[in-house]
């Protein structure tokens, strides 16, 4: 027990530190935490030997559970309903069309049985939000923010059809005679579940938080962290889409008011990069290097169709009707990263005992490198020449708030006055703030100040203020009035 305890800190050690290499090298961390796995397992120094399929796949869930909700607390609906369509489009049509296309081209150029052929183009459709949001966050790369935000909600959403289509084909594979009618209900059952649920469990979740009063602020965190487990397994248990389910419920949550929202969320930020570290490292380990060897050539073959072809057909088609310039659809294709998802998938055809699954793993495990590895360094180079950086100053993130135990009435909140606000170049006098309101402070770009009543607003000036719970309301509506 304790030299298992051993090993792995040691090796959770080593991946954190390798991310000061990420830096220098400019090489995605997702890439060096595989490496790091697969040195330490039996083809590698480390000689662990890793084979447990079942647990591997129970890591990878969990971790991109935590991700998952990580990475969708911080999805705004107000940004996410201008390119809703455009997400939704690439999720589905994008996945359908990158699925056929892979699998036509599996079949035809390498032989592969066409059920076969589709159940890789399935499990390396979708783009992954852990590699997304990690390469996005690490690189800082502020992208306009129609784009980062069909990128975000696409990442987030496209788990589901391509989980659907996984267990399909492999269903097909070992049931040849399956009912169209049934996959069909299963397609309409697993996601109406996943929406309704994920609702449902958002609205459960945020008013537990708000109204349990814990006398602890510690014990939050872990309460949230049980919810997005609770929604994930719930709804898979009864036959909906986990997935799509921990994704609507958590941008439910972050999209409203909660306690200790700014710790809370700061907290799973950090749970994202171990849950990172964890699944990258587990699947490292689960590869056997010298089995890869068989398979470079069609690997890397497969690798560059999906990236410089099947890809970006898939986009055009999926953002044929829409707003964004050519440079921003060839942008949306580069992006499209495979990461810990497909990994995870292919483990799908493990459990199940499907005939020539390792072939089908370890293909899908040099894909998911190659794409980690060509699209994710290049990323900041892809977003200069297409010209898709948001060059508008970034507003401070502020991480004051009331210890919820505090037996107050007041509230600490940040306000960002956005563009064209009816408040920009009005003094603070003139703002008929609630009684017992107080701006305590301004960021301007660079500049922190204390504020007085003649102090003039100016667009992307970032305040905190004080004011009575009571009181919120009144103020949101004084802040958000029209120019």
């Amino acid at each position: 027990m304790e030299y298992i305890v051993l090993i792995i800190s040691v090796l959770i050690i080593v991946s954190i530190f390798v991310t000061k290499l990420s830096d220098n090298l400019g090489i995605p961390s997702l890439v060096l935490f595989m490496i790091v796995g697969m040195l330490a397992g039996t083809d590698g120094f480390g000689n662990i030997n890793f084979e447990d399929v079942g647990i591997a796949r129970t890591i990878g869930i969990i971790s991109l559970v935590l991700i998952l909700f990580a990475g969708s607390l911080s999805i705004k609906w107000r940004d996410m309903k201008a390119v809703i369509n455009y997400s939704v489009s690439l999720s589905t049509i994008g996945v359908a069309v990158t699925t056929i296309l892979t699998g036509l081209f599996v079949h035809f150029v390498f032989g592969f049985d066409w059920r076969y052929a589709l159940l890789l183009g399935a499990m390396v459709s979708s783009t992954d939000a852990a590699a997304v949001f990690s390469v996005l966050r690490a690189k800082d790369i502020r992208l306009k923010q129609n784009v980062r935000s069909t990128l975000e909600v696409e990442s987030c959403s496209n788990d589901p059809l391509a989980v659907f289509l996984t267990i399909l084909f492999i269903e097909l594979i070992q049931i040849p005679d399956l009912s169209v009618m049934s996959v069909l209900w299963d397609f309409i059952n697993d996601f109406s579940l996943g929406l309704i649920l994920g609702l449902s469990f958002g609205w459960l979740m945020l008013f537990v938080i708000n109204k349990i009063n814990l006398p602890y602020d510690e014990l939050y965190p872990i309460l949230a962290i049980v919810f997005s487990l609770l929604i994930y397994s719930a709804v898979t248990l009864i036959g909906g889409s986990g997935f799509l389910a921990v994704f609507i419920s958590s941008s439910y949550l972050g999209n409203h008011e909660f306690v200790q929202k700014k710790s809370l969320t700061r907290f799973f930020e950090s749970l994202a990069q171990m849950g990172e570290i964890l699944m990258f490292l587990t699947l490292g380990l689960l590869v056997f290097p010298s089995q890869l060897v068989t398979i470079i050539v069609p690997g890397l073959i497969i690798s560059a169709v999906l990236i410089f072809l099947l890809r970006p057909i898939g986009v055009f088609i999926s953002l044929m009707i829409s707003k964004f310039s050519y440079k921003d659809k060839l942008f949306i294709s580069w992006v499209g990263l495979r990461g810990a998802v497909p990994i995870v998938l292919a483990t799908f055809p493990l459990t199940a005992g499907v005939a020539e699954a390792n072939t089908l793993f370890n293909l899908v495990f040099f894909i998911v490198l190659s794409s980690v590895l060509i699209q994710g360094w290049s990323i900041p180079l892809a977003a200069k020449i297409f010209n898709v950086f948001d060059t508008s100053k970034e507003s401070p993130k502020i991480g004051m708030e009331i210890k919820s135990s505090l037996k107050t009435n007041k509230e600490l909140i940040d306000f960002i006055v956005p563009h064209n606000s009816g408040i920009v170049d009005k003094s603070l006098a003139e703002l008929n703030l609630p009684e017992e309101t107080l701006i305590t402070f301004v960021s301007r770009e660079d500049e922190y100040f204390v504020p007085n009543g003649s102090t003039k607003l100016k667009e992307g000036d970032t305040l905190l203020i004080l004011s009575d719970k009571d009181k919120i309301n009144e103020l949101i509506t004084v802040l958000n009035q029209k120019a």
